[in-house]
């Protein structure tokens, strides 16, 4: 069978069968070389010898071609040979039968999921090691960052660091003192209703006055920044990121953690102790609403229990916690908008990485302050 210069050729004696190609086996002969493939008729042969050495230019979809011809034939039963193979034209068949094992190695590990579930904690235990090693070393880099900025305070940018506490600090007051005084209000109602079955209410008041301010306000507030304050900072450097504004500072010769990185993590260090502060109040002031109505008590009889039990010491603890709970956020939030990789779908991903990882920490964190203080006698 020839065609268009390129041609092939069947001869078979009894069960072996051999079968010639030559001329030009390329792209531009696409059609007709399937067409010459797919008219081969060699039923019940047992073995065929493809034999190559009359080819005069192959390219990867002359190569495909003739590899298809070899899998169907190999397919019926048949045991195949490829025969005549120069050196030039040995790697082009190299890559079709690699293209060609690859489906079916997919195949054969999706056919062990226990295997894949494994290898998938296993990659994922490596993928975290390798997070927490480039967070650490972000989190040294920040702090040199900051410590020179520090001994050069013209580089600490006020303009930026005041927008920055606007952002983070006076727009973020109403959600926080919001979901801080509802807060109170449901821990003094479940407190109540279940000191009643000692005949114990009024300890509830003792509850909201060492709970709120050590763990639940700082908490909260904490976790409403992580999702409000730090998704957008990965999503403004990620925006940034993706638009090659980054690269364009550092084309300026200046520095993306001093410029875009510091004045985030400055701005949530003064905000977020000030948002604590406000949450201790809304959420004892949510305390005292529903110990009112579910006690039966006056507000100056709730003030005065309040005085008797509450310490500084209360206030000064989710004080202390804030800033490093800050410091938390604003890294993990700044260092995943620096990994986005320049798409819309990378700028999502990493946002709500950000998000997530911040909170992990800060609760991880918070339990190791649990500890410490408890050691401590604080």
């Amino acid at each position: 069978m020839d065609g268009q210069g390129c041609w092939l050729r069947a001869s078979r004696d009894g069960e072996a069968a051999v079968v010639a190609v030559g001329g030009p086996w390329t792209v531009d002969r696409a059609g007709r070389l399937d067409a010459l493939a797919r008219g081969l008729r060699l039923d019940g042969v047992r073995r065929v010898r493809l034999e190559v050495s009359g080819l005069t230019a192959l390219d990867t979809a002359g190569a495909w071609v003739l590899r298809r011809t070899l899998n169907e034939l190999a397919a019926r039963g048949a045991a195949t040979e490829l025969a005549g193979v120069t050196a030039a034209w040995r790697p082009l068949f190299d890559i079709v039968e690699a293209a060609d094992r690859q489906p079916h190695e997919a195949l054969r590990e999706t056919a062990h999921p226990v295997l894949a579930v494994l290898a998938r904690i296993g990659r994922t235990v490596f993928e975290i090691f390798e997070e927490s090693r480039m967070l650490i070393n972000f989190f040294g880099l920040t702090v040199i960052t900051l410590g020179a900025s520090l001994l050069r305070p013209r580089r600490l940018r006020p303009v930026a660091l005041i927008n920055q506490i606007e952002q983070t600090g006076l727009n973020a007051v109403p959600i926080v003192c919001l979901l801080n005084f509802l807060i109170g209000i449901v821990i003094a109602y479940q407190g109540a209703v279940q000191l009643r079955k000692f005949g114990a209410e009024i300890f509830t008041i003792d509850g909201l006055a060492f709970g709120i301010p050590r763990e639940i306000a700082v908490l909260i507030t904490a976790i409403v920044v992580a999702g409000r304050s730090g998704s957008a900072f990965t999503a403004q450097i990620g925006t940034m990121q993706v638009n090659q504004e980054v690269d364009a500072l550092r084309t300026v010769g200046l520095d993306p953690v001093e410029v875009l990185v510091l004045p985030r993590i400055n701005a949530l260090l003064i905000t977020l102790p000030m948002l604590v502060f406000l949450a201790d109040i809304a959420g004892l002031m949510g305390g005292a609403l529903m110990s009112v109505i579910a006690l039966d008590l006056s507000l100056a009889q709730f003030v005065r229990r309040l005085e008797d039990v509450i310490s500084l010491t209360h206030f000064l603890v989710g004080i202390v916690k804030a800033p490093v709970f800050a410091y938390i956020i604003a890294i993990v939030g700044c260092f995943e908008g620096l990994r986005v990789s320049g798409s819309a779908e990378s700028v999502g991903r990493m946002t709500t990485k950000s998000v997530v990882e911040s909170i992990v920490l800060v609760i991880l964190a918070d339990a190791l302050f649990s500890i410490l203080f408890s050691a401590l006698g604080i």
